[in-house]
């Protein structure tokens, strides 16, 4: 009988290919099925060996090519038939990743596995668009939050709202392009002052990386200004968006598409 495998949920990083940790590069080198999401750069899987499977599950909002229980599943599958599974995904694994739910499968079947950060976004697209998510002079308290809110059904609560808005300095938002009025306006409802500086940062540390900047009051305006604003990209909202004036490195250096209003 064949030995079982063992799954890695590897962090992909948060799109530079570079940005992987040498651990998540190591794993994909020894892997004989690699499985992969969207925002995982495809240059990764270069670093499988040749007669690895490779198997795309990636998800948009409206389509998802696997839906997640299906995922986990797989995963089992493969680990169980004797396979080293790479599970890649964009970002780090446990940060709105499902790394949590694909462990949890793994370990009710008894099957050996690792989790393997990466760096995420909200940091790593910060970063590179000249804003550091934390600082001395401007914040001290940094949060992320999921983007996919409903207005009907929201998934913070009124206290939760109050809290980002009044008592976290930096927030970031993945994902949440699409729900930007929705955002705009609880943080504004619950106490956060309309001038406050948002930065909404789509196809972050890749060359395509846009930025738009602008206020709370005024960032809906600005991105919808700006078709190559779409998702995946970060909003962060705080006093240390003012810092991109003075470290905007990544665009400067390199040719990507930085549009700021005040």
């Amino acid at each position: 009988m064949r030995e079982v495998g063992k799954v890695y949920l590897v962090g992909a990083g948060p799109g530079d290919p570079k940005l992987i940790t040498v651990k998540g590069m190591e794993c994909l080198q020894q892997a004989d099925v690699v499985v992969y999401d969207r925002l995982a750069n495809p240059a990764l899987l270069e670093y499988a060996p040749k007669t690895a499977e490779r198997i795309y599950c990636g998800k948009l909002p409206d389509h998802h090519t696997m839906r997640q229980e299906s995922i986990n599943e797989l995963l089992a599958e493969k680990a169980l038939e004797g396979n080293i599974v790479v599970r890649l995904k964009g970002g780090d694994p446990c940060v709105f990743g499902r790394a949590g739910e694909e462990a949890e499968h793994l370990a009710e079947r008894g099957i050996s596995f690792e989790i393997v950060p990466g760096v995420t976004a909200g940091i790593a697209a910060s970063a590179y668009a000249g804003i550091p998510v934390t600082h001395r002079d401007h914040g001290s308290s940094f949060a992320v939050v999921t983007g996919h809110l409903r207005e009907d059904k929201p998934e913070l609560a009124v206290d939760k709202w109050r809290a980002l808005a009044g008592g976290i300095d930096t927030v970031a938002f993945y994902m949440g392009v699409a729900n930007l009025p929705l955002i705009r306006t609880q943080l504004m409802l619950h106490g956060r002052d309309p001038q406050t500086p948002v930065a909404v940062i789509a196809w972050g540390t890749l060359p395509n990386q846009t930025t738009v900047t602008g206020t709370l009051e005024n960032i809906e305006e600005r991105v919808a200004e700006n078709p190559r604003i779409s998702n995946p990209a970060i909003i962060l909202v705080g006093d240390v968006v003012n810092m991109r004036e003075k470290i905007n490195w990544f665009e400067k250096t390199f040719g990507a598409e930085s549009i700021t209003h005040s």
